[in-house]
């Protein structure tokens, strides 16, 4: 990642998509960790359906883990776990 110094309010309103290309959603807000001065959390709205269908209302949204972002360009990428997590869902309702 670059590490020259940004607002961290420039995140908000950009798009997060997975390194597969999958749109996740729009930054709405940031997690901090004030007394490490670092972003922990990305709080995200405006969700694609695909990805969290009916286990995230409209009016809410998701916060992923910072940790979890590759990149931060015109978009943010972030690891493909957030697809992971979706195929698991699905696996276990094929079980049940």
């Amino acid at each position: 990642m670059d590490d020259t110094p940004q607002e961290i309010t420039s995140l908000v309103g950009r798009e997060v998509y997975s390194n597969n290309g999958v749109f996740v959603g729009e930054i709405e807000d940031l997690r901090l960790n004030l007394g490490e001065q670092a972003v922990t959390g990305l709080a995200l709205g405006g969700l694609n359906p695909e990805l969290f269908g009916e286990d995230v209302h409209a009016s809410h949204g998701v916060i992923l883990p910072y940790r979890w972002v590759r990149s931060v360009g015109d978009v943010v990428l972030v690891n493909d776990i957030v697809e992971r997590v979706r195929d698991a869902d699905e696996e276990e309702e094929v079980l049940a």
